[in-house]
């Protein structure tokens, strides 16, 4: 009874000390775990955290002279002439219809990969195929980008083989509705053996005797895959999926820029190189910064839709 009553007290002692007393009593008591997620604290708080503070300047008539707090403060007036602007529809659809694809495409492909891989019984020849599929993400974007041009000029081998088909041959990447169908290809090429990578290591611990279960009930191998891999690898899946519905409105405008002219700008501009126009280009950085935000904001929300639906659902969800 007195060691239960001395622990009883040992406890109220602890809930009594402050915030910081127990911040301090954890650190001494963990502190190598501490001063390795320091960096990571650091990176973000640096990187992530204190630029937020420049998203004043949507609000402002931004001079660099001026600085953010000597600048004229103008509220929603960026945000209604963005709205308002003849530009508006054309970047966000654009927008959308780059994302939505790549989601399409993109998003399905490494899991159609990583279950092909599986599937495979010799490991030299899986990991061969796996090497060969992640090469081209290590490959630079804007190499990537001259590859491209040379493959789907006139005289290039893409438009060479389509030339097969019928096609008239022509510089591909001056047709404005081919622009989305090589943006997309291009990005599923580079990144599909990528992202794989989470996939197989999800499809390597799925327990083994599910699939002996499996086997012992009939299941052909495709049945297998129906019933014990894609339910096994779901709530991976749906995480990034989630995760991925936070970038919709955000396709990059490195890209878009090395690959789009005057003759696709119609089909090829997006709110990140609208972006990158106003801000860094025409120096209205009020306006850039007004856009960014409503395009960070669409993002969010996404994100704790997505995330909202998933809960409900199938009981997966990130928070």
């Amino acid at each position: 009874m007195n060691s239960i009553s001395k622990l009883k007290k040992h406890d109220i002692n602890i809930t009594k000390k402050s915030f910081g007393e127990r911040v301090v009593r954890d650190f001494k008591k963990n502190r190598v775990p501490y001063l390795l997620i320091l960096p990571v604290l650091a990176f973000y708080i640096i990187f992530h955290y204190a630029p937020m503070y420049g998203v004043v300047i949507a609000f402002k008539n931004y001079s660099p002279g001026k600085g953010i707090i000597g600048s004229a403060w103008v509220g929603l007036d960026h945000f209604i002439n963005f709205f308002k602007s003849v530009y508006f529809k054309r970047v966000l659809v654009n927008t959308l219809r780059i994302s939505i694809t790549n989601i399409i495409f993109g998003f399905s492909t490494p899991i159609i990969l990583a279950l092909l891989i599986n599937e495979l019984k010799s490991i030299r020849y899986s990991r061969v195929v796996q090497t060969i599929t992640y090469m081209p993400h290590f490959i630079s974007l804007v190499v990537v980008c001259g590859m491209l041009a040379d493959f789907t000029s006139s005289n290039g081998i893409i438009t060479q083989i389509c030339m097969k088909f019928g096609m008239e041959g022509r510089n591909l990447l001056r047709v404005p509705n081919y622009f989305t169908t090589i943006y997309v290809a291009s990005d599923v090429w580079q990144g599909v053996g990528w992202g794989s990578i989470i996939y197989l290591a999800a499809l390597a611990g799925i327990d083994p005797s599910l699939h002996e279960a499996a086997r012992i009930d009939g299941a052909n191998r495709w049945r297998q895959v129906w019933a014990v891999d894609i339910p096994s690898i779901l709530p991976t899946i749906i995480t990034l999926l989630i995760l991925r519905m936070g970038r919709v409105m955000s396709v990059g405008y490195e890209k878009i820029i090395l690959l789009y002219n005057s003759l696709t700008m119609e089909k090829a501009d997006v709110i990140a190189s609208f972006v990158y126009r106003k801000g860094l280009l025409e120096s209205n950085y009020g306006y850039s910064t007004a856009v960014g935000l409503f395009n960070s904001v669409i993002n969010m929300l996404l994100v704790i839709t997505a995330n909202a639906i998933s809960r409900k659902t199938n009981e997966t969800s990130l928070w």
